[in-house]
């Protein structure tokens, strides 16, 4: 065996490439899609919540790839908590999910989109870690 010089990368700030027909706001959760496209996160079949998009990514009038948006992770953000489901204190140190691209809740909707741990609850939000 040899030693190998292994490439790295900074792993807390990501690029991704954008979905066709996307726009990807500041500051709301990004996933990917089962291409592996990023979009805004939703309760919808195959996402995976990446992070929080660092930048506007307007890739509305654009095909797969044509634009990338930079996500952070491996932070804690917070978003706004489920007015139908929301996320109390004893969900502290337990998934949360994704009811929309700026708003978590304590359950699952259809999908069960996970969008983090949850590490704090405030008054006008909640604290949710993205690995």
């Amino acid at each position: 065996m040899a030693d190998r010089k292994t490439p790295m990368q900074d792993g807390d700030i990501i690029p991704l490439p954008v979905a066709a027909g996307t726009l990807i706001e500041a500051g709301k959760m990004v996933a990917v899609n089962a291409s592996g496209y990023a979009v805004e996160a939703a309760d919808s079949p195959g996402l995976k919540v990446m992070g929080r998009a660092d930048m506007r990514a307007d890739n509305s009038g654009g095909q797969n790839g044509d634009l990338l948006v930079t996500a952070c992770r491996k932070m804690a953000f917070k978003y706004r908590n489920s007015s139908t489901h929301a996320v109390g204190l004893s969900g502290v140190g337990s998934s949360v999910y994704v009811e929309d691209d700026e708003t978590v809740a304590a359950t699952g909707g259809t999908n069960s989109i996970v969008a983090g741990r949850c590490i704090g609850i405030e008054s006008d939000g909640v604290w949710v870690e993205i690995q």
